[in-house]
């Protein structure tokens, strides 16, 4: 760090009214064990006040926070014939990466600790770990609550907890994510002035005020960054969209990458994926011609869901692939739930960035976006949407049109279970008949539905919903969760 973002650092923290948990200041030097156990201490209180650093800071006087200078050397000081700051380090478990800096303010000498907080485990000192009460340090053994809080701690944090851009004013917010976009799409009249769009942004945890100055979150910069590649971490974030000729990927006709915010790009991103699709094609026998072949509320919902539901630990970028028989949607990691579960649970690893998307308008309520994305496939009478998982991609299919003998015995199953959960959504059961409409099966061909259904009932897809001893042609079924 610069002197001039230290003496920003350390402005801040002598304007708090008092040192806290994780920040400390002291006059002098005592003693290496001394800072040691600050150093375990103030990481492990960091950690619990979902603060990413704590700092440790010689030349202040504790009491009226009064810049007084030290003759202590962070950098240069020893311990025996061995530098402090490694001496430290090997006597800290794990071995954090703190940072030691030196610098001077009004001709007075500052030495400075900035400590990165504990994930996962306590951190401690000389096999004792510590923490901060107030202003006091002690033995975290004495506080198990505090202790147990530290394990179950994470390194993955929520977004509206990871800061990727600090040190920012106010002016470099307004230049970087877009107010615009956020007011419009939240039906909320702009601000007069700066202070009322960063108040907006700080309450929706975009913006948090550091001791730096202004830092812009994850969460802020997923969904209202202007351009993705002003923030080094998020450049392979951005929305991939291919169009390929055939069925496979051999030969690309187009491709576009949409690098601005999810919010900021999605509606002109679906447009854009809309425009690619074919028109005027022969969708069943229940619809008019002049129809796109694929739903535009499934394509909306899908990719809704699946830049939410995306794991930002694993790399990669949200990506929709359109080929001449199918649309594939996918995102970077493994779903929480199993992909049977997609249709009728909801189980978000980002919240936050599922919560703002909606109130933004561009998915429905939790766990209703895939029901009407099933809804508008059925209506177009298309295959069964298809999940599929690999370690590293989930990825959703939708597939064209095709006929009842053009589907596959796997097709027809997931038809067949999905069918069946839209029933129980309106308070209704799959019947042979219901199914036969659904998949366009003449009324000749009962017998062939009706193996399907057995199928789906060995298959654990499905189960039977009315009462034993019912007509056969009257049986109901209801999805194996029901």
């Amino acid at each position: 760090m610069t002197d001039n973002e230290l003496t920003h650092i350390l402005k801040y923290l002598i304007s708090q009214p008092k040192e806290t948990e994780w920040f400390e200041f002291k006059q002098n030097f005592n003693s290496p064990e001394e800072i040691g156990e600050r150093i375990s201490a103030l990481s492990n209180s960091a950690s619990l006040y979902n603060k990413p650093y704590g700092y440790l800071v010689f030349g202040i006087e504790d009491k009226t926070h009064n810049i007084v200078g030290t003759n202590f050397k962070a950098k240069s000081h020893k311990k025996g014939n061995e530098e402090l700051e490694m001496w430290l380090l090997n006597r800290l478990s794990p071995r954090i990466d703190f940072e030691a800096y030196e610098f001077d303010i009004d001709n007075k000498h500052i030495s400075i600790y900035r400590i990165p907080a504990a994930s996962n485990q306590p951190v401690s000192f000389l096999n004792k770990a510590y923490i901060r009460i107030g202003s006091l340090t002690k033995l975290l053994i004495g506080y198990p609550e505090k202790e147990a809080k530290i394990w179950r701690k994470s390194e993955t944090k929520p977004l509206e907890n990871i800061i990727i851009k600090d040190g920012l004013s106010t002016r470099d917010i307004i230049s970087l994510i877009s107010a615009e976009t956020y007011f419009d799409l939240m039906r909320l009249p702009m601000p007069q002035n700066t202070k009322g769009i960063i108040d907006r942004f700080k309450s929706e945890c975009f913006v948090v005020e550091t001791e730096k100055g202004y830092g812009i979150t994850e969460l802020g910069a997923l969904v209202l960054a202007k351009n993705f590649r002003n923030f080094d971490s998020l450049s392979r974030k951005s929305i991939r969209v291919i169009v390929y000729k055939g069925k496979n990927k051999i030969e690309t006709i187009r491709e576009q990458i949409f690098e601005q915010g999810y919010a900021v790009c999605f509606r002109s991103m679906i447009d854009w994926v809309n425009g690619q699709l074919p028109a005027n094609e022969e969708i069943g026998r229940a619809l008019r011609r002049d129809v796109r072949m694929y739903p535009e509320i499934a394509i909306r919902e899908i990719s809704a869901n699946m830049i939410i539901h995306q794991d930002f630990s694993v790399s990669g970028f949200p990506m929709i692939e359109i080929y001449s028989d199918r649309i594939e949607i996918s995102s970077p990691g493994q779903p929480l739930i199993s992909t049977d579960r997609f249709i009728d649970e909801y189980q978000s690893r980002n919240d936050s960035l599922a919560d703002i998307m909606r109130r933004m308008g561009f998915c429905e309520e939790k766990g209703s976006g895939m029901d009407k994305a099933l809804m508008s496939i059925e209506e177009y009478q298309l295959p069964a949407l298809n999940f599929r998982v690999s370690d590293t991609r989930t990825n959703v299919i939708i597939t064209s049109y095709k006929t009842w003998a053009e589907t596959t015995k796997s097709e027809r199953l997931q038809a067949c279970y999905q069918h069946a959960f839209l029933k129980y959504l309106s308070n209704e059961m799959l019947t042979n008949q219901s199914l036969r409409e659904r998949l366009q099966v003449d009324a000749k061909n009962y017998a062939s539905i009706s193996r399907l259904i057995k199928d789906a009932v060995v298959a654990g897809l499905i189960k039977l919903g009315t009462p034993e001893g019912t007509n056969r042609r009257d049986l109901g079924y209801i999805p194996i969760w029901g």
